[in-house]
């Protein structure tokens, strides 16, 4: 993908796919929880020391109300995830302590944090959580056995009990990244102009419906480019096509080249382009749109030895500047665009209130 499809777009990937995994991980904290309170009511073997079993799962609960519910954390982190699974090793390690350590029934309860893990966290914090499992088993093993854990017998027997939650940590974690991969690549895919390897429409509107929220919200100043290709029609019907698509990717490689970092860049339509860019007002902007016009403007290659070259048109408007509400900041500069075009092309005009009586660029 080029440069200037924007920051925010990984951002708000990510956080979809945090929050995602959030929901995920409290679903499971309340599954064990569950299990747990069901053995306590129903044992199958006896409980060591019932009142502490009710003191860790009253602990257990409070720490998922706190952590999970009650803004200990507002904004979702991996950090935050890695530290809800080391809470249930812990309470799932208090719990195996008062039901037969490592004898417990409730040993399995493991595979809950290994398959969190290996959903949410990845490979390598899988295989540190599972490093840690292994060493409370070991722990609660040596208490049960005390020296005679290291028996070449009874070493042989736990680790045999041991091995399934190795094999699901590999499986699982194996899952979960090719699922990963395979869901983040239709997602790119579905968001993506297969030609330019820029934004297409639909996502680019989506970004600009939140920013458009956020900005009103704050305050903030919020500008939109749109870019309109001069000649595309005439080197279409002159050149063919193929010519005419690969000026169109020269374009957005152009774009791409000439804004920030933290801007977002889509096609918005056959030979449109728009760019988003925040905390930026119209002077700021023009200096961004004075140098995509110039870049495009003296870019050309090489068709079957003719020279192709074409300009564009840009218009440009601001919110809150010279657009009195955010959410008209697309559709002014249309307006804007359109009187480019209309005064002679190759050239950039930015959105005041003076062009409301210029019609809609269609």
């Amino acid at each position: 993908m080029f440069r200037g499809t924007g920051t925010l777009v990984n951002s708000s990937y990510d956080t979809e796919e945090l929050r995602g995994f959030a929901r995920s991980m409290a679903e499971l904290q309340w599954l064990l929880l569950i299990l747990v309170i069901l053995y306590f009511f129903i044992p199958t073997r006896p409980i060591t020391d019932s009142n502490a079993l009710i003191i860790s799962m009253v602990s257990y609960s409070v720490f998922i109300l706190l952590f999970r519910y009650l803004n200990f954390q507002a904004r979702e982190t991996r950090w935050k995830l890695a530290v809800e699974t080391w809470a249930m090793i812990t309470f799932i390690t208090l719990v195996l302590s008062y039901t037969g350590l490592v004898e417990s029934p409730l040993l399995n309860l493991y595979l809950l944090v290994i398959i969190a893990c290996a959903i949410t966290l990845g490979k390598i914090m899988t295989l540190l959580e599972v490093m840690l499992i292994a060493s409370c088993y070991l722990y609660m093993a040596y208490l049960k056995y005390s020296t005679g854990v290291f028996a070449a017998e009874t070493f042989t027997m736990l680790m045999a009990k041991f091995s399934p939650f190795l094999l699901v940590a590999y499986v699982t974690s194996m899952l979960s990244s090719d699922i990963l991969h395979a869901k983040r690549r239709i997602t790119l895919l579905s968001r993506t102009d297969d030609l330019t390897g820029l934004l297409n429409m639909r996502a680019f509107n989506d970004l600009l419906d939140k920013e458009i929220a956020r900005v009103t919200r704050y305050a903030q100043p919020l500008t939109v480019i749109m870019v309109d290709v001069d000649s595309l029609k005439g080197i279409n019907d002159r050149y063919g096509h193929t010519t005419g698509s690969r000026l169109i990717k020269t374009i957005g490689q152009s774009i791409s080249g000439s804004v920030r970092n933290t801007d977002v860049v889509a096609r918005y339509g056959g030979d449109e382009f728009v760019i988003m860019t925040t905390h930026t007002g119209t002077e700021e902007a023009r200096m961004v749109a004075e140098r995509i016009r110039a870049a495009i403007h003296n870019t050309s290659f090489d068709m079957q030895g003719n020279r192709i070259s074409s300009t564009v048109s840009v218009g440009i408007a601001s919110f809150p500047e010279c657009v009195d509400e955010a959410v008209d900041v697309l559709d002014k500069a249309d307006i804007a665009l359109y009187k480019s075009k209309q005064a002679g092309r190759d050239r950039v005009t930015y959105y005041d209130r003076e062009l409301e009586s210029v019609p809609a660029y269609a």
